[in-house]
């Protein structure tokens, strides 16, 4: 099966589960706003994101894939299944005993991420009591990670690229039955736990249906596991950088009422194209690039590294483009309507154009760190990883306050921050790689990026034309701004599809190709 069609089952169950997203954020936002109790359920929801994108999106599973590969082609399958026994089992324990230290020091942990509003403010004791209540996502996503994995290894991605999509049914459901803010901010967290519940339970049933034998109990730390965790962890740091770097900014917008909900949907946006295109690139890559490595076969590697970067940005580099062209007008039509009003959409805009550069970096880390992975090589990814964050925090901080200092908002310096870092980092990576003789970039990937550039050039110009007069789409469009923005999105699929087919960014044979 080609990459293409390895990804397009990945990234295919992504975005429905992606579209729910955006629904049960419309509804979430409708009830909300941009405030007080907006920002302490967005506190609450940045664990459960955080650990959702560490470890269900491929950060933990692309460094316990290779490991377990190997087990199983080296030793056989009841090898593998006790290595993942053992592994899942010591992974479920550091996980519940971070959970319940968590609980136990939340009002300490919110004097950090919430540190902007005072501890007798509502919106902090609210943060402390939602966040409580969501943190024990953490243990299910770890759950669901591992299961990930062992199905990714055997060639399985739709059931766990489709599980996610619990999570925004529940927080649907929450959102519709909620009459008020305060409530609503309730079942929604609530609903963050039992759809985490959920997750792992459907994820467990897949793989006792792959005839793996699981079960939780006392770990044991044989050293094919302990080797595995020493991979993981680092791996899991590596991959989490850009998760952090989004927390810290979210710490310093609390002290700007508003702007970490501002923040928070500008990232939910731009998570879009990171989450259907870099992760579904990187995991379906991972599998092939360690039998790569494992069998000594550089060029072939070197060929797959060139199809996965070609093909991730050919579908990066328009989102990057449209994101940057119009963010306020795409934040007001999908999320503008009851509590969230046009200063939110406004203002959320203004985050949304720094990430919009970012963006091609972010799915480029996901898809170049799995040529480490693959090579079991977790520390040099952790180590790029560590500065990004330490130069998102400092740029980031110095931003906020340099920009305070001249009467203006701080949080848009936040999103160049961390647009910034996400470059450095995925530089770093490259830079790696092209030192160690392990990949370097041929000419057709060259020739592709340089058509995928045009294509998106061109749709760019287009969607300018349409916003140079801004009643133009909505006298094409009458009577809803939201389905105005769709056939605007639209249009610009179109357009870019037919240049990136034209000028040969994408190829009919990658939809066909086996190999």
């Amino acid at each position: 099966m080609s990459l293409l069609r390895n990804t397009l089952t990945q990234s295919g169950l992504t975005f429905g589960s992606r579209i729910l997203g955006f629904l049960r954020d419309i509804f979430i936002a409708s009830k909300l706003g941009a405030g007080p109790i907006a920002d302490a359920f967005v506190t609450a929801l940045m664990f459960p994101n955080l650990f959702r994108r560490v470890f269900a999106e491929g950060a933990f599973a692309q460094a316990f894939v290779p490991a377990y590969a190997r087990t199983l082609e080296a030793e056989g399958p009841e090898a593998a299944a006790e290595v993942a026994r053992q592994t899942l089992r010591a992974l479920f324990a550091a996980t519940a005993a971070l959970t319940i230290l968590a609980q136990l020091a939340m009002p300490l942990v919110m004097h950090v991420i919430h540190a902007g509003y005072s501890a007798s403010s509502e919106s902090f004791r609210l943060a402390v009591v939602l966040t409580r209540i969501t943190m024990p996502y953490l243990a299910c996503m770890a759950l669901a990670a591992l299961l990930s994995g062992v199905l990714n290894a055997a060639g399985r991605f739709a059931l766990s690229a489709g599980a996610p999509t619990l999570l925004n049914v529940f927080l649907i459901f929450a959102a519709l039955s909620g009459t008020g803010a305060g409530q609503t901010a309730y079942l929604a967290s609530w609903a963050v736990l039992f759809a985490g519940l959920a997750q792992a339970a459907l994820l467990w049933w897949g793989v006792r249906r792959q005839k793996v034998r699981l079960s939780l109990g006392w770990p044991r730390l044989t050293p094919d596991v302990r080797r595995i965790i020493g991979l993981a962890i680092p791996g899991t740091i590596a991959a989490s950088g850009m998760q952090v770097n989004i927390l810290v900014s979210q710490a310093l917008a609390s002290f700007e009422a508003g702007a970490k909900s501002w923040l928070f949907y500008a990232d939910r946006l731009y998570q879009l194209p990171l989450g259907i295109v870099g992760v579904a690139v990187g995991v379906a890559i991972l599998p092939r690039l360690a039998r790569a490595a494992r069998g000594g076969d550089g060029a072939a590697g070197h060929i797959l590294m060139d199809n996965g970067i070609g093909l991730a940005m050919a579908l990066t580099l328009p989102a990057s483009v449209a994101l940057m062209l119009a963010p306020d007008y795409l934040i007001s039509g999908l999320y503008e309507r009851g509590a969230f009003l046009a200063e939110d959409a406004r203002q959320a805009g203004r985050a949304l154009v720094h990430f919009g550069w970012g963006v091609p970096a972010f799915v480029l880390i996901k898809v170049v760190a799995p040529a480490y992975f693959a090579r079991e090589d977790t520390m040099t990814p952790m180590r790029y990883s560590l500065v990004a964050i330490g130069l998102n925090t400092i740029v980031g901080a110095g931003l906020f306050i340099w920009l305070r200092s001249l009467g203006q908002d701080g949080f848009p310096g936040l999103a160049i921050a961390t647009s910034f870092a996400a470059w450095v980092n995925a530089g770093a990576l490259m830079i790696g790689l092209y030192r160690r003789d392990w990949y370097r970039p041929g000419g057709a990937l060259v020739f592709r990026l340089a058509a995928s550039l045009v294509a998106s050039l061109l749709m760019g110009a287009a969607l300018y034309v349409l916003r140079l007069d801004p009643n133009l789409m909505t006298a094409l469009v009458p009577g809803s701004r939201f389905v105005e923005v769709i056939i605007f999105i639209l249009i610009g699929i179109c357009i870019y599809m037919a240049g990136a087919l034209a000028f040969g960014a994408v190829r009919l044979k990658d939809f066909t190709s086996v190999k």
